[in-house]
């Protein structure tokens, strides 16, 4: 074996080099992510802008082992920096974990400066910055990914494999909801904050924040895109000024109906993502609550009961699990599992499960609800 092709083949071995913006010390979701990238040893954390607080920063890098000239004041300094280094030292794609309205800035600047982008949901503050984002991503040829986390669940894949094979027959209704109780009064922290914050969260708060998550599960299990809503949004805690409680009627491709909900102002509501779809011949229904059991429904038999990491699952969802039956696994793996997509995506060349079109539909998702709400739950047209 010659040299260079040793050189190649260990750099196909290496671990992806990733680099981090937001995450500081004192944010949930940052560590999370960190956690998630790490899981399967094909990723590796080189580099951050943990936070505008360059002090925040230093700590945050050297609590992770970084070498302190990797770690930077601000995003636009990392990107010129990171670009500067030898190709196999400097990052190879940015992992965005900032409030909302910081989303696509450092996507912009990251694809310009030629590295590739794994950023937090929603995409962008707004359908315009939305679809400004696609025409950078298909300018610069660059992958380009969504964590919505619930897709990485193994059984969320399962129920999606039931519908394309057409084990339910032709889908016709869709439940879908996303329940939490922790806004249900006011509530004063860093995560609060920027979620009731316009500025920070965009023109939706709950929707925004969690709707969106209800409306990808619901496309990606039934394979129809959603095409029109007629939306009540609500504000329950008076000195909000973002929704924090919403709920719509929807119509999907092929004549599918369905209704949508999302809350957080729910007592005692910890996390409970829900979806049950039904077809002319049976139904499938899973919660995030008890990821590792999906039911299937039949008309003429018992409910069927289907477990993870089972050696009857489609050999896809084999590939999502990291421990025998009887180990439940949930939220990190599943987590995981969307950084192992986007990492397999780098290595592979092939396509995300959410890239840059879910980012413009869930944005243009959000903008139908407001606009419908805004007109008495008038139906609306999801224009994406």
């Amino acid at each position: 074996m010659s040299q260079v092709t040793a050189d190649i083949e260990s750099e196909a071995r290496a671990p992806i080099r990733m680099g981090m913006v937001g995450g500081g010390e004192g944010a949930f979701i940052g560590e999370v992510h960190r956690l998630a990238a790490r899981l399967d040893g094909k990723i590796e954390l080189v580099c951050g802008a943990f936070s505008r607080d360059a002090e925040n920063t230093k700590r945050t890098g050297a609590g992770l082992g970084l070498d302190a000239s990797r770690c930077y004041s601000d995003f636009e300094a990392m990107m010129q920096a990171e670009a500067a280094l030898p190709a196999d030292q400097r990052m190879q794609f940015v992992s965005i974990v900032t409030p909302n309205h910081v989303h696509f800035p450092v996507a912009k600047v990251a694809l310009e400066a030629g590295f590739h982008v794994l950023s937090d949901k929603p995409a962008t503050l707004n359908l315009k910055e939305a679809k400004a984002l696609q025409k950078i991503v298909e300018k610069t040829g660059l992958n380009y990914g969504l964590t919505h986390t619930y897709l990485g669940y193994p059984l969320v894949s399962v129920a999606k494999h039931i519908v394309n094979t057409g084990g339910i027959g032709q889908v016709r209704k869709v439940f879908v909801e996303y329940i939490q109780g922790w806004l249900a009064t006011e509530v004063e922290n860093k995560q609060a904050d920027w979620r009731t914050d316009p500025s920070k969260s965009g023109g939706s708060g709950c929707m925004g924040d969690i709707g969106t998550h209800a409306h990808n599960l619901a496309e990606f299990v039934t394979g129809k895109r959603m095409t029109h809503v007629a939306a009540d949004l609500s504000i329950f805690v008076d000195s909000r000024r973002l929704d924090d409680d919403g709920s719509a009627l929807f119509r999907m491709e092929d004549g599918v109906k369905g209704t949508l909900s999302a809350s957080q102002i729910c007592v005692g509501q910890e996390n409970s993502l829900s979806i049950r779809v039904y077809g002319e011949m049976g139904g499938l229904i899973w919660n995030q609550e008890e990821p590792n059991t999906l039911l299937r429904t039949y008309a003429d038999r018992p409910t069927e009961i289907i477990r993870s990491a089972q050696g009857y699952l489609p050999v896809s969802a084999q590939e999502g699990f990291r421990t025998p039956p009887g180990h439940p696994e949930g939220y990190l793996e599943a987590f995981a599992n969307v950084y192992l997509d986007f990492a397999n995506s780098l290595k592979s060349d092939t396509p995300v499960t959410t890239g840059i079109e879910g980012g413009v539909r869930g944005m243009a998702f959000v903008e139908a609800l407001l606009k419908s709400s805004s007109k008495n739950s008038k139906w609306v047209e999801i224009k994406s």
